[in-house]
């Protein structure tokens, strides 16, 4: 950062014109102030609907030509998975700041080369694991080490969704996809979270059940791992992208209770945090100010709500303070190469490959 950039709104580059972009960063940066200064896509006339559709400032034509340009200082990469790693590498050695939709890479090997480029280049990598960012993760931590629930004994992440389609990408081996890959890892990066905060380090996987795609030998269509904690506390999680309704609920089972965040990666759709009543709840219960956020449930339970703001939205304000202001980021260029080993493990254990490094072209 200069010191003429400070204060500034961040200066951001897109690469693709990726489906999940005008949740994951046009509604943020109008939220915010960001300005997305340029768009790149392979088909440019794609890239130029995509930008008169989303405010974009202007197209340029090509990956390579949006590294170069000198008035982008931000990269947001929603590519495949398989072309996350090569591409961030790229950006950091552009030397230009990351943010790139998770899994930031295809497996922990190419996880720790990202890593290596970013610390060469000295510049951020936030990986897009958005929940963290919000209240209502938060809040669950703050729960958890105020002794609401007790010693923590079980962590239980289990993420359902129905098939996405038989044509969706995600079910190619050859651009890294997968139900782990595009799911299961946020079940993973919430294990491994919690587990470093709470459990004394990281979760470690013991067993795995899974089931491959119909036609698409070696892609999971489900996935799910049990495992433990150095604390001697269990976890479980994983993911189901073949399952017949939507499930992201999280369960934290204390010594004195349980903490439930029924959508914790997308708090937009339900914002809710459920403490179920143990005798040391009313230890870790907000100010009497705050009492009109909190809710009685039957039998003493506890609902509060954090809050249906965008985690994408408090996702690129921690990353442009990350920027600007030189802050912290939960999910780092580090992080990632810890949850990719997380997930290069739960494949092993279900006797499955590990997604392979791709050419970025």
């Amino acid at each position: 950062m200069t010191a003429s950039s400070a204060g500034e709104p961040l200066r951001i580059g897109i690469l693709g014109a990726a489906r999940i972009a005008p949740l994951s960063i046009v509604s943020p940066a109008q939220a915010t102030g960001t300005r997305l200064v340029a768009v790149a896509a392979r088909d440019r006339s794609r890239a130029a609907d995509f930008a008169a559709e989303n405010g974009v400032e202007r197209v340029v034509e090509s990956y390579a030509a949006l590294l170069a340009d000198p008035e982008v200082e931000v990269v947001y990469n929603p590519l495949a998975n398989g072309l996350h790693a090569p591409w961030n590498a790229k950006i950091a050695a552009a030397g230009k700041h990351v943010l790139t939709e998770k899994p930031s890479a295809a497996n922990a090997a190419e996880a720790r080369d990202v890593a290596a480029a970013v610390r060469e280049a000295g510049t951020v990598l936030m990986e897009a694991f958005h929940y963290p960012y919000h209240p209502l993760f938060q809040r669950a931590c703050e729960l958890i080490a105020q002794g609401a629930i007790g010693e923590v004994r079980h962590i239980d992440v289990p993420l359902l969704m129905p098939d996405p389609g038989a044509d969706d990408p995600r079910w190619r081996l050859d651009l890294a996809g997968g139900s782990t890959m595009d799911l299961g890892c946020y079940s993973l990066s919430c294990l491994a979270l919690l587990g470093e905060r709470f459990c004394g380090g990281a979760f470690t996987v013991s067993e795995a059940v899974a089931a491959e795609r119909a036609g698409h030998p070696g892609v999971d269509s489900h996935l799910f791992v049990a495992g433990a904690f150095p604390s001697g506390a269990t976890g479980s999680g994983g993911s189901d992208m073949d399952a017949d309704d939507w499930s992201f609920t999280l369960v934290v089972t204390g010594s004195e209770g349980e903490i439930v965040v029924p959508s914790f990666p997308l708090p937009h759709q339900d914002d809710r945090l459920i403490l179920r009543h143990t005798a040391s709840t009313a230890r870790a219960r907000r100010s009497p100010q705050d009492a009109a956020d909190l809710v009685a449930e039957r039998d003493g339970d506890v609902v509060e709500k954090l809050g249906n703001r965008s985690s994408y939205t408090f996702q690129l304000e921690a990353f442009t303070a990350a920027v600007r202001d030189g802050a912290p980021v939960t999910t780092d260029a580090d992080f990632a190469v810890r949850n990719m080993t997380l997930v290069d493990a739960a494949y092993a254990a279900a006797g499955l490959p590990a997604r392979q490094s791709i050419s970025p072209g």
